[in-house]
């Protein structure tokens, strides 16, 4: 029998190798073309039972990326949850199926294994993950505002404990091969060159599947599962309201109530998939998963690919950058005065290799990429360099002066400038239409927002060569016009400027931090502030609100600059920073439409920004917003809000 999405071998010693290639794609998804001819597969295997089964991908992406997401797309913009839920327990009772056959099954992973991609591994009797960079496992449902309907619900917990289950379901983190291999979620982690005599070896031996040890058995299966599932809603209630995203507490009422499974729960159940697909929060969620798409395809096509990025300026920022291209495999010089200033930034990179990468190996090979550049040379070979010094005008201009006569023809001269004019530091330049925009968010690691601004001198051949750089280092690209404080930026200033008056008139930090985290923020605007840094919000609503903006400035904001009490870098802004971590009291109850000032102008600022095209569509804007600046991803961005308060 022949099949469009797998390709079978049989070896020599019964075992058949399952070959997953999706038709027409460049991942693997399961999608209900491929569910109906895993089906096929499955009689086939009834009928004449293989020794074994092995399944393993043979694209070079990954394992399963999960659910094809498309088919939910289109399924949320009809409302047919009932095509929803057919699609959801088709999956749940294929995935049945597969894990009680009698021929022992295994998964070999290789590169991404997600969602209904790992409810698939799970289902199999075994799983050989493989211990290189790109493999990683995760069940991220809940992002997309939808529960994990394939039996993740059910069997991560069996495999891996039920405390281990809820962190990994309830955040959509991932793991790699060796913490795959460590929670019990893998039976192997092994290196490429011997994962296929891994695989044999493993259904070969036939093992006794894994069970759970006792204390964790209890917390699965006994009198401690209630318990377990009140801690975790409690963990879940410090970050995310019911109201705002539901996913996270029916993952943990399916699982308390009916063990994972998807048919036993009434459809008006706020457990139930149908409950959650008719959720707005599921349609925008989803929505937010084609915007993010929609920005990394800004990329495609573009033929550039830089093996070495110079950076100047080794502050937060700067140092930043160059640590996180010499992490995704770039080649860096980073480059200021001295020695003792790149020290801090080689340091902290060093710190967040060790959190990431946990490899001494691998840890190694980022730090042997990142190398410290006090004569500038580097700038000489770079095919990307980024400015990413203070906001100064004059000193921009003497740096971007100095780099043309070193710098190669063809490299890109990018300016991480968060809201100086473009056209005015390119007057420094011989040719002004090499520079390009390329503005990082702090923090860089966590920030997946980049915008690429054009000015007007700017050619378009080099901001698409920006932009195809930006996606090489998996951020997402924004093309942004060159204006006052571009796009996140400028829809921010008027947030946390209306905060600063709002505290000026006696509202506390922590109330107006609650207003915006009842409305859906990830953070408050007075915490944000301190982030950003009180200076840098200064700078940027100075040049976003002109002259109105130096005649109003609010006096406690300017009563800390005076102070240099700056934030969370220099220890103390509107909070005390201790350990990374703000140390708050108590909010009073909100006051009636403080959240809706607060968040008004900003929406009043986006409707302006648009207009003026500083971004080219609302999808597009709605993204920025979302990933630049954390707008409320519920609401699918401040366009779709304001879309449906009106509908």
């Amino acid at each position: 029998m022949t099949y469009e999405n797998f390709k079978l071998r049989t070896d020599e010693q019964g075992i058949v190798w399952v070959g997953i290639d999706v038709a027409g794609s460049n991942v693997n998804t399961m999608g209900t073309p491929v569910l109906a001819e895993l089906a096929r597969l499955l009689d086939e295997f009834d009928a004449q039972p293989p020794k074994g089964v092995v399944f393993h991908s043979l694209k070079s992406s990954g394992f399963i990326a999960g659910a094809n997401i498309q088919e939910f797309e289109a399924i949320g913009k009809t409302n047919d949850v009932a095509a929803a839920t057919k699609l959801i327990l088709t999956g749940y009772d294929l995935y049945d199926r597969l894990a009680v056959v009698k021929y022992p099954t295994l998964a070999l992973i290789k590169g991404f294994c997600m969602g209904g991609g790992l409810e698939l591994a799970m289902a199999c009797r075994y799983r050989v993950a493989v211990d290189d960079p790109g493999t990683r496992m995760g069940l991220p449902e809940v992002m997309l505002g939808i529960l994990p309907a394939w039996g993740g619900v059910k069997r991560l917990p069996q495999l891996v404990g039920a405390p281990a289950a809820f962190d990994l379901m309830l955040s959509g983190k991932t793991v790699d091969a060796k913490k795959a291999k460590k929670l019990g979620l893998a039976d192997e982690a092994v290196p490429p060159r011997i994962m296929w005599n891994t695989a044999s070896g493993v259904l070969a031996a036939s093992p006794t599947p894994r069970t759970l040890p006792f204390a964790q058995n209890l917390m699965t299966n006994g009198f401690l599962r209630g318990y377990v599932a009140s801690q975790a809603k409690k963990q879940v209630a410090k970050r995310a309201r019911p109201e705002h995203y539901p996913a996270p507490y029916a993952i943990i009422d399916l699982w308390q109530k009916y063990n994972g499974d998807v048919h036993k729960p009434a459809a008006t159940e706020s457990c139930s998939m149908q409950s959650l697909l008719s959720h707005s929060t599921a349609k925008n969620l989803i929505r937010v998963f084609g915007l993010r798409e929609k920005l990394k395809a800004q990329a495609k096509g573009i033929d550039f690919k830089a093996k070495h990025v110079h950076v100047i300026g080794a502050g937060v920022m700067g140092g930043d950058i160059a640590a996180w291209c010499a992490l995704r495999g770039i080649t860096v010089t980073l480059q200021d005065l001295d020695a003792a200033r790149i020290a801090p930034a080689i340091k902290r990179a060093a710190d967040m290799y060790r959190k990431r990468l946990r490899d001494e190996r691998r840890i190694r090979d980022a730090m042997d990429r990142l190398q410290p550049d006090v004569t500038g040379d580097g700038a000489k070979k770079a095919d990307v360099i980024i400015e990413a010094i203070v906001e100064n005008l004059g000193v921009k201009q003497k740096v971007f002066a100095e780099l043309e006569a070193k710098a190669r023809p063809d490299a890109i001269l990018a300016t991480n400038t968060s809201s100086i004019p473009l056209e005015q530091i390119a007057t420094a330049l011989a040719n002004p239409a090499r520079l390009v925009g390329v503005h990082f968010f702090n923090p860089v690691a966590q920030m997946m927002l980049v915008e690429i601004i054009s000015g007007a001198q700017t050619n378009p051949d080099v901001a698409r060569n920006a932009t195809a750089f930006v996606d090489q280092i998996d951020k997402l690209p924004l093309a942004c016009k060159s204006a006052p404080g571009f796009w996140v930026n400028r829809i921010l200033a008027p947030y946390l400027t209306e905060a600063m008056r709002c505290l000026d008139e006696g509202i506390t930090p922590e109330t107006l931090d609650e207003a915006a985290l009842a409305f859906g923020m990830p953070m408050g605007p007075v915490e944000l502030a301190d982030v950003v840094g009180l200076d840098v919000c200064a700078a940027v609503g100075q040049v976003v609100g002109g002259e109105e903006a130096l005649r109003n400035a609010p006096k406690k904001l300017a009563a800390k600059l005076e102070a240099k009490e700056l934030g969370k870098k220099t220890g103390k802004g509107f909070y005390t920073w201790v350990s990374g971590k703000p140390q708050k009291g108590s909010a009073s109850a909100v006051p009636a439409g403080l959240t809706e000032r607060l968040i008004t102008p900003m929406l009043n600022e986006a409707n302006k920004a648009l207009a003026e095209g500083v971004v080219t569509d609302s999808d597009l804007a709605d993204a920025g917003a979302i990933f630049g600046c954390g707008f409320a991803p519920f609401t699918g961005g401040p366009f779709n809000y304001q879309r449906s308060k009106s509908a």
